[in-house]
């Protein structure tokens, strides 16, 4: 049945092309890992840089005290704190951290309006576009810095973003793959860091380009 022999034929040839992308797929992921862990950063590259706000991501610790000591530090006119849980206010945030804000309570703002990283850069753009600010300080946990600089340039792409990384301890950068939790940690960030590049490009991108008006790119 010289069909039948042909289908046989054409069948190893078809795995081993398959096989060949499979491998292909995933050493591209795995070397877009090793990239995105060795990008996690490791140390505030300008920690006295003055900026016109501080903005806080919550959702890490340490984060919301790094901010009020960076406030305190006069290295910003406001802070922002985004992604806080509706009802609670800035003496109970202050509180759950131990934190007392002192005299600096009128300079500090809490956002309710994002639950996911895309939700803060959203919330913070509608606040600096009111307040009319265009330099801030970010303030995240260094495994998170990449992804949220992601978003955050690309609903403020005008602003001036200085990057202050928070450190968890039980973090491990260092030999990351060899801590299940950090390597965990790590591949979970990488996932969503993907997922938004792909939404980025995919759906934000071509609806910006739509929205431009003629001759803009000139």
């Amino acid at each position: 049945m010289p069909f039948l022999s042909a289908i046989l034929r054409r069948r190893p040839r078809g795995t081993l092309r398959l096989t060949a992308l499979a491998l292909a797929v995933v050493g591209a992921w795995l070397a877009g890992l090793v990239w995105f862990a060795a990008n996690v950063p490791r140390e505030v590259s300008a920690p006295e840089a003055r900026t016109d706000a501080i903005v806080v991501v919550t959702g890490g610790s340490g984060r919301v005290r790094e901010g009020l000591a960076l406030l305190r530090g006069d290295l910003a006119a406001e802070l922002l704190v985004s992604g806080v849980y509706r009802g609670v206010d800035l003496k109970e945030l202050l509180r759950v951290r131990e934190e007392d804000p002192g005299d600096l309570g009128k300079r500090i703002t809490l956002g309710y309006d994002a639950d996911n990283t895309r939700g803060n850069a959203g919330e913070t753009a509608r606040w600096m576009a009111a307040r009319n600010y265009r330099s801030l300080r970010l303030v995240t946990s260094s495994y998170h810095m990449q992804r949220t600089l992601l978003e955050f340039r690309q609903l403020m792409p005008k602003v001036q973003i200085v990057p202050h990384p928070v450190f968890a301890p039980n973090v491990r950068q260092d030999d990351w793959w060899r801590w299940p939790g950090t390597a965990n940690l790590l591949i979970s960030e990488y996932m969503k860091y993907l997922a938004a590049l792909v939404r980025i490009a995919f759906t934000e991108a071509p609806a910006a380009r739509q929205a431009a008006p003629a001759g803009a790119d000139g």
